[in-house]
């Protein structure tokens, strides 16, 4: 990172410390600081786990009969030569639930060496709630379906032989069942190595994103499920066998609906060799069942694409087909500033796979004859370019809303004159993703000329307000989850490269004029996301983004500084404390950065 671009970023972290300070105060804010480098550098002990004050508070009301009408949670655990101690573990993790309302159905597959140690660990624990049956070994999927035929409870919950349950699990997806009457539910999980107390990271996730889950099995551990809508959706299916918890997540949401998050750390994940929590090396078929999973949900509900591998393992793209090729409006702001412009327009026409598309230049109070003498010269070298004259002071709002009422297309690109783009299939892919069911919005991903991210999605809540997803980190990383690497749902993206339905645009407005340049693309998004439409980001659509040359920083004007002030309270009246809750970050992840780090919630309730 350039000398500039790490000043920028100290300036930035001041502008958010700020925020916080003017909204929460300067004794919270301190909090907060020192609760993140707690949290970041401290490697506290037991951090994702609750108080053992916390868990007895909970043993009493289950005591004083919280709980009494609860579902049995039905575990199902297929075993295989599992290491006794490994075993014992888990057990110990079931047996010691801090709520009593849980059934373990254990289907023994192992060869007669195996089925020896399991017995001697089994004969160890004599309570009636665990059941285990001798099976022949299938794979995976058959070998769960015979876990579920023992279950008598009315909810499954999915264990895999050598992982653990926190102890408040079952207390904690009971406590949500009977409060929401969720079908389907996940958790928040971690991974470890030997003790759970010490625990290597957190995934803590996003409520319900159905692109990030056709990118990849995020949901993954804790799931709890209706028995019902696991028999309704089939169970598990052979043929996807190693990626098999997948497919069955899309085929229950395609029978019961999106399932509800809960974002606690319920599930432990051990990490050693032979398990893919170390990464899909340790069992290389499961890339082509995921693979057969997400193509077979994409067959069922009537979409046309095709799935391949992502950038990354355990990733997945899928390529949504065009049977015709709609207009797109492009709509790029503009005063002075011609070599930017021309930059942006010779990688459109030179890169650009995409046809048809229109280019609308609005013109906005330039000063120079070079300016206008490149005008003249545009539909020469440009057939598809054309000059409309925005009269009045800049308004990125007003001056977009202007462009629209001349465009044609049946999508509109929002598009900043300082642009480049670098992929020939840029355009196709944010088509094809803007044209699903639902899809107001999409996001593409846009670099520094350093090749650091500088947008990849925004996040509401950080700093008070909004910030970027994981911004400065280098181009070509995965990122938090592979947040970096795969098409999601995001509650905003950024209007310096945003294509959207005409039809959407018009049917919240617009842009709102009173967001003359900050924030006008969050807003914008927000009030999309309030009308029904989803938000989408996709890393395969890549821009350099050369930082709003046309403008300067608000930070070095008195004038601008009030502007800036007056849009974030304009964001705040329309959204209020909601903004610090985006249903797409997660509680237990810092509001005081941009780089996804752990910052738990404490549990002492």
């Amino acid at each position: 990172m350039s000398l500039k671009l790490k000043l920028k970023r100290v300036r930035e972290l001041f502008v958010l410390g700020a925020g916080y300070i003017k909204n929460e105060g300067l004794a919270d804010t301190v909090k907060k600081t020192a609760r993140f480098f707690r949290r970041r550098f401290g490697g506290k002990k037991g951090r994702f786990l609750p108080t053992e004050k916390a868990l007895e508070a909970r043993r009493r009301r289950i005591a004083a009969g919280e709980g009494k009408n609860w579902p049995v949670i039905s575990i199902l655990t297929p075993v295989y030569n599992t290491p006794p101690q490994f075993l014992k573990e888990l057990l110990d993790s079931v047996t010691g639930q801090i709520a009593p309302n849980w059934q373990l159905c254990i289907a023994d597959a192992s060869d007669e060496k195996g089925e020896d140690a399991v017995k001697r660990v089994l004969a160890a624990y004599q309570d009636d709630r665990i059941v285990c049956r001798k099976i022949e070994n299938r794979d995976i999927a058959w070998n769960t379906n015979q876990a579920a035929r023992l279950a008598q409870g009315e909810y499954l919950a999915l264990l895999d032989h050598d992982d653990v349950l926190a102890p408040h699990a079952v207390y904690e997806m009971s406590k949500a069942i009977a409060a929401g009457g969720a079908a389907f539910l996940y958790s928040d999980e971690a991974l470890f190595k030997k003790d759970i107390r010490r625990p290597v990271v957190g995934h803590f996730k996003p409520d319900y994103s159905e692109s990030y889950l056709l990118s990849c099995n995020y949901i993954c551990h804790l799931a709890v499920f209706q028995k019902k809508l696991f028999e309704k959706a089939g169970g598990f299916d052979s043929a996807c066998a190693g990626s098999q918890d997948h497919d069955l997540f899309l085929r229950m949401i395609e029978a019961g609906g999106p399932p509800a998050h809960l974002p606690k750390v319920l599930y432990y994940w051990r990490v050693h060799e032979a398990s893919t929590s170390g990464g899909t090396g340790a069992k290389p078929y499961v890339k082509a069942a995921a693979i057969r999973a997400v193509e077979g949900h994409l067959r069922r509900t009537g979409a046309k694409a095709t799935v391949e591998e992502g950038l990354f393992p355990s990733t997945y793209r899928v390529k949504y087909q065009l049977e015709e090729k709609p207009m797109v409006s492009i709509l790029i702001p503009n005063m002075d500033h011609t070599g930017d412009l021309e930059k942006a327009l010779a990688s459109i026409y030179e890169k650009t796979a995409y046809r048809p598309f229109e280019i609308l230049i609005a013109e906005n109070n330039s000063k120079l004859p070079e300016t206008f003498a490149y005008y003249e010269k545009l539909p020469e070298r440009y057939p598809e370019a054309r000059v409309l004259y925005y009269q009045g002071a800049f308004n990125y709002s007003a001056i977009n809303n202007f462009a629209r009422r001349e465009a044609k297309g049946e999508y509109l690109l929002l598009l900043n004159n300082d642009v480049e783009v670098i992929n020939s299939g840029w355009l196709e892919e944010m088509v094809g993703r803007c044209s699903q069911p639902d899809v107001g919005a999409v996001g593409a991903m846009l670099y520094y000329p350093d090749d650091t991210v500088q947008h990849a999605g925004i996040i509401t809540g950080l700093g008070g307000y909004a910030g970027h997803n994981q911004k400065y980190q280098k181009r070509g990383k995965s990122g938090y989850m592979f947040r970096l690497a795969a098409a999601q749902e995001l509650s905003a993206v950024t209007g310096a490269c945003m294509l959207v339905r005409t039809e959407a645009y018009d049917e919240v407005s617009g842009l709102d004029e009173g967001f003359t340049v900050a924030y006008n693309d969050v807003d914008f998004c927000l009030r999309l996301r309030r009308a029904g439409w989803r938000i989408v980001f996709t890393p395969y659509a890549e821009l350099y983004h050369y930082e709003s040359k046309s403008r300067g920083l608000d930070e070095k004007d008195k004038a601008k500084k009030e502007r800036f002030a007056g849009e974030q309270k304009r964001l705040y009246n329309r959204f209020g404390d909601s903004l610090k809750k985006d249903p797409f970050y997660n509680p237990n992840l810092t509001l005081d950065s941009e780089d996804f780090a752990e910052n738990p919630v404490l549990d002492r309730s």
